[in-house]
């Protein structure tokens, strides 16, 4: 994690324990030209637009005060949306019986994406079942091997 990142977390963490929410992951990246810091929230029945206002204003006063990143950037705060992403052991234990997508820094028999239902978390590997055309194959992950995981949309 970033200082910039670390930063935020520690100034938004108050805001969004006021407000029961959560927050899912921050992001400070440059795109182009321009530099971003994007702040994902969320709670249980989702959030609205109101909440992202409230969080963005006051997390950009406690910015301003502090001013941790010398240049200019957008700041961003939303709900992680339908594929969020998993970070968190809470992440991966709510997700049991979602689908998901998991990408490894390694091959685990031969690939490095498996896209299926997420059928175990037990804090050392998750376990997903992965569909190869008509067929089911579980395959266990071991949870350091992941490089990024997140709720996958499928339509049926």
């Amino acid at each position: 994690m970033s200082k910039v990142t670390e930063v935020v977390e520690e100034l938004v963490t108050p805001i969004l324990n006021e407000n029961g929410l959560e927050l899912v992951d921050i992001e400070y990246v440059k795109e182009g030209k321009n530099w971003f810091l994007r702040v994902y929230i969320d709670k249980d029945n989702g959030i609205d637009i109101e909440e992202c206002g409230i969080v963005s204003e006051r997390l950009s006063e406690k910015l301003d005060a502090i001013d941790p990143i010398p240049h200019n950037y957008f700041l961003e705060v939303s709900s992680p949306g339908a594929e969020r992403p998993l970070k968190k052991e809470k992440d991966y234990q709510k997700a049991i019986g979602k689908n998901v997508f998991i990408k490894t820094y390694e091959p685990i028999d031969g690939e490095k994406a498996f896209e299926g239902l997420l059928a175990d978390y037990n804090g050392e590997s998750v376990t997903v079942e992965v569909k190869i055309k008509t067929r089911k194959k579980t395959v266990v992950i071991p949870f350091d091997k992941i490089a990024s995981a997140r709720l996958a949309v499928t339509f049926s």
